[in-house]
């Protein structure tokens, strides 16, 4: 009970970790729906992904779930709070402890199996007997707005928390390397969820390059689910076959100069549909129209 009674003894920290998250998920957020998809002199306009923008009532579901996000990050963070104020955990506020070298090294090492635990949860998820009531939420967003980066159910929440509850326990990090990977989690996540490309044409291709995941490969996760499970990396996706089959030919379209938006399959509409067996996730797929 003493873990208990330190926990409701950390609750006054709460509101400051509050602020923090919400500082963290609402400017990334704002800033980019107001460039990308307010701001008419928007430069990436003719790199729009889907045809047409989420209309007023979607962002604001994507908004209050993002809010209600951020309630449930920093609930876990005042565990964290806890665990590293009484020594439980690996974290560590002196450099000289580990040197520079390790800071990077945990840093890059943070982000590698965060994308390893992202991916693997992520694909769980979308198993049929999960999916209504994990992610389904954040599935509602087909064309998703920078906001979509962080509307979860409660559940789905909990989960994308617990990488860090989790690894603190298991990899010594430095305070400021937390808090770098936390900045670098939701200026990725909210990019990949901005509705536009901002990476160069033939990126997918690149022998380097390519290992990163860019806007199209998360966007067509939303338009056309059942593919592309990745968060940073395309590495998982492409070891495990679940890398979507036009990936490269729609990334080449959207950034291909041309005005407008490219749909990932031509005159196809979309609906959303359950799933045909226990083996397909249930989702959004591509559909004729009709003649």
């Amino acid at each position: 009970m003493a873990a208990f009674d330190d926990l409701i003894a950390a609750l006054p920290a709460w509101p400051t970790i509050l602020g923090v998250h919400l500082l963290l998920i609402v400017v990334p957020a704002s800033a980019a729906f107001l460039a990308l998809w307010v701001w008419k002199g928007n430069p990436l306009r003719g790199r729009k992904i889907q045809p047409g923008y989420a209309p007023s009532h979607a962002i604001r579901r994507e908004v209050f779930y993002s809010l209600q996000t951020a309630f449930i990050f920093a609930l876990n963070g005042v565990f964290i709070y806890v665990a590293m104020a009484k020594g439980w955990s690996l974290t560590y506020t002196e450099v000289a402890d580990y040197g520079w070298a390790y800071a990077v090294f945990s840093l890059a090492a943070t982000i590698v199996l965060h994308d390893a635990y992202f991916y693997w949860t992520h694909r769980l998820m979308h198993h049929p007997r999960l999916f209504d009531r994990f992610h389904r939420l954040h599935h509602e967003s087909h064309s998703p707005s920078p906001w979509a980066a962080y509307a979860f159910a409660p559940l789905e929440a909990v989960i994308q928390a617990l990488f860090l509850t989790i690894l603190i326990f298991v990899l010594p990090l430095h305070v400021m390397v937390i808090y770098l990977f936390m900045a670098h989690m939701i200026v990725r996540n909210v990019i990949g969820h901005s509705g536009f490309e901002f990476f160069p044409r033939g990126t997918p291709a690149h022998a380097v390059f390519g290992l990163l995941t860019t806007n199209t490969h998360h966007d067509l996760h939303h338009s056309a689910t059942g593919s592309n499970y990745g968060l940073y990396f395309t590495w998982w996706d492409r070891l495990a076959g679940t890398e979507h089959p036009r990936y490269r030919e729609v990334f080449d379209r959207v950034t291909g100069g041309r005005e407008g938006p490219a749909a990932p399959s031509s005159g196809a509409a979309v609906t959303w549909t359950p799933a045909a067996s226990a083996n397909e996730s249930p989702g959004l797929r591509r559909r004729a129209p009709a003649p």
